[in-house]
């Protein structure tokens, strides 16, 4: 074996140590030096960032966050319905609408029940 035989392998270790490297190095030189009083904010994750891993936290904010994925998760169904509509008929209409009824339904569910509201 030549060495030229390597030179793919090669390539393919160096840009995945740069993709992997390069966005942390570049955030060393160029990002500021400490995060401001935005980026230390409980946006994201809903409690103060930084304090005891004991702590209690409010359970509505991943509440909100699964209902979201699971009422997200239906247009993983709706696009590949949509494009094969014509093939599937009368049939595969009604399921779907079925199978969108029962969401609906959840939905209003959850709605009555306060899941939804942010106090």
């Amino acid at each position: 074996m030549s060495l030229e035989s390597y030179l793919p392998i090669l390539l393919f270790i160096l840009v995945g140590i740069a993709v992997g490297v390069g966005p942390m190095v570049l955030g060393k030189l160029i990002g500021p030096s400490r995060p401001d009083d935005e980026k230390l904010s409980p946006y994201e994750c809903g409690f103060e960032a930084f304090e005891n891993a004991r702590m209690q936290f409010d359970v509505r904010y991943y509440l909100v966050a699964i209902l979201f994925i699971l009422f997200d998760l239906e247009i993983a169904f709706l696009f590949p319905w949509a494009v094969s509509l014509d093939s599937i008929g009368l049939f595969g209409f009604l399921s779907m609408m079925a199978f969108l009824a029962i969401l609906v339904l959840g939905f209003i569910y959850e709605w009555m029940k306060g899941a939804l509201d942010w106090e």
